[in-house]
């Protein structure tokens, strides 16, 4: 069996180059030593906080590339991340200042080079309906797990024996995060309620639409031609599961720098080691292993979504996103290995 640093080899190789690359930039933009060992540091900083932040979302990826064909699983290690670091870590920030300052997608990429406080500030100006969505999007995966009444593991099972009971009542997921989201919107001013209700709203029918054409793209083979099945809806579902996950680490970024380029490649770094865990998790079948470590992974997923809600009312530090859904994860691994030494 291959040893857990073998996964991560191609991570360590963007990992060199990638620091290499914010040595260089740094140095580029400011010409002393001084900026490139900072851009140096924050790179490193951005890189850490995107792989403790990506934990869930690596557990969540090998739940879904479990169920796909093994050509669809190389797509989506292949295609896929090339869309997480290019679309995510640098199209999408690009597309939203595009939209919000009303300009072309390369004066957009001129404003990024040159005026990075200027693209920082419509970013950041973009941060309420971001988190609407990802918020309402998340939480939906979230509870799409848990209320669900063909669910037979429980982790915290007084909780989720509620939570799958409610799993008879058609509709109540889209219910309870429509009730979330009134609950944050009502602290808002009422020009903000209307963006944050409309892109929340938004974040509901993607995952609605979503959802609906993975059913009908991956239907079984005597339902529907084994060309459309086992893979591609799963692969959409995936990629919009990334960005949805991607949102919160692209706007948090730019607290620590205004430079698109240092952030897509500290992002980017994180993205590489996404995919290694993911790879790594599947191989090993570790969640067949670690019965539990799945359910830790969406209730940091849970938690995500609430803390993006959260931020449209309060700031919430990206230290603080991150150390929660790592400790819930490592909460569920040392459950899962204490039940698998009682089972032993």
């Amino acid at each position: 069996m291959s040893t857990a640093l073998h996964y991560f080899k191609w991570a360590f190789l963007v990992t060199l180059a990638g620091l290499a690359g914010s040595f260089w930039l740094g140095w580029s933009y400011g010409g002393t030593l001084g900026s490139a060992l900072s851009f140096l540091l924050i790179g490193t900083v951005l890189a850490v906080l995107e792989i403790s932040l990506s934990f869930d979302n690596a557990i969540v990826n090998a739940n879904k590339l479990k169920t796909m064909t093994p050509v669809w699983q190389q797509r989506f290690l292949t295609w896929g991340i090339l869309i997480a670091v290019f679309g995510m870590r640098i199209v999408f920030p690009l597309a939203v200042v595009a939209v919000a300052a009303q300009v072309g997608p390369l004066q957009a990429l001129r404003l990024a080079a040159t005026e990075p406080q200027e693209y920082a500030r419509l970013m950041n100006e973009s941060h309420l309906s971001i988190a609407a969505f990802g918020g309402a999007f998340l939480m939906m995966v979230a509870l799409s797990f848990f209320v669900d009444e063909g669910k037979e593991v429980d982790w915290i099972a007084r909780i989720e024996r509620r939570m799958r009971s409610m799993g008879t009542i058609k509709g109540v997921t889209y219910g309870l995060v429509l009730l979330i989201v009134l609950a944050f919107g009502s602290q808002l001013s009422v020009p903000d309620q209307a963006t944050f209700y409309t892109a929340a709203i938004l974040g509901l029918v993607v995952f609605m639409g979503v959802d609906t054409l993975s059913h009908i793209l991956d239907a079984e083979p005597e339902v529907q031609s084994a060309a459309r099945a086992g893979g591609l809806g799963a692969f959409l579902y995936l990629e919009v599961l990334d960005a949805s996950f991607s949102f919160d680490g692209v706007i948090g970024a730019f607290a620590l720098t205004q430079n698109l380029f240092l952030i897509a490649i500290g992002l980017g770094i994180g993205a590489m080691y996404v995919r290694s865990m993911t790879i790594m998790l599947v191989d090993r079948r570790t969640l067949s292993e670690f019965r539990f470590l799945e359910h830790g992974a969406f209730y940091s997923i849970l938690a995500l979504a609430v803390i993006m809600f959260a931020q449209s009312v309060v700031h919430v530090p990206e230290v603080v996103t991150g150390l929660l859904g790592a400790t819930i994860i490592v909460l569920s691994l040392v459950s899962s290995i204490r039940f698998n030494r009682r089972a032993a």
